[in-house]
């Protein structure tokens, strides 16, 4: 299997497969670092080259992406899947997922500490940091990142690549659009358009402070 990234957030999701003693044949990916080792810790190899995924893909094509930013993993998505890789999730057995009516998507990175209750949806390649808590009947979109601490109370709804920063609450039956970022800390209390950075207790427009 191979990890995309080989830094910060791959070495997270390396851990969540330790915790699921599922270490056999992982690697990692990184053909941006210069003079990075060809070992990570000494027992991973890292890739370096495009060419090298292609040949590991003909016995183990399962890939996930190690890249926190949404767009990036995006693009990472569409070009590992293009060169026939299979996305897979990563579930931390230290997180507690509900066990009626909910759905979790491939690609999915939820981190050890994590509650998400009954019927709630998360999209592809969504990543869910360090405990945090979605509640009942919510649904997140593709491609979003959920910083550590974050809190979605029930019937929210969390369009496809949004970026919720630490720390941040989220108040029942809220709509976030597509693209929105919160910053850490907010308390949004009301409904956010599509593209928008809010900030701040209560959460307000970036560019109205």
């Amino acid at each position: 299997m191979l990890i995309i990234g080989a830094k910060g957030l791959a070495k997270e999701v390396l851990e969540i497969f330790h915790q699921r003693n599922e270490l056999e044949n992982i690697h990692f990916y990184d053909d941006v670092t210069k003079n990075f080792p060809d070992q990570l810790y000494g027992l991973f190899p890292v890739i370096k080259k495009v060419e090298s995924v292609l040949e590991l893909f003909k016995t183990d094509n399962r890939f996930i992406i190690g890249i926190g930013n949404p767009k990036l993993r995006f693009e990472m998505y569409s070009r590992f899947k293009t060169a026939g890789g299979k996305l897979v999730s990563a579930i931390s057995p230290l997180s507690h997922i509900g066990h009626y009516g909910t759905t979790i998507s491939e690609g999915a990175i939820v981190m050890a500490g994590t509650v998400i209750t009954n019927d709630v949806t998360i999209g592809i390649n969504c990543l869910i940091n360090p405990n945090c808590t979605i509640s009942h009947d919510t649904v997140i979109g593709d491609f979003v990142e959920i910083s550590p601490g974050v809190k979605i109370t029930g019937h929210c709804n969390i369009g496809d690549f949004c970026t919720i920063g630490a720390n941040t609450t989220i108040l029942p039956k809220l709509t976030l659009g597509n693209n929105v970022t919160v910053g850490a800390g907010a308390v949004v209390t009301k409904n956010v358009l599509e593209g928008l950075t809010v900030v701040g207790v209560p959460a307000r427009e970036l560019n109205k402070l």
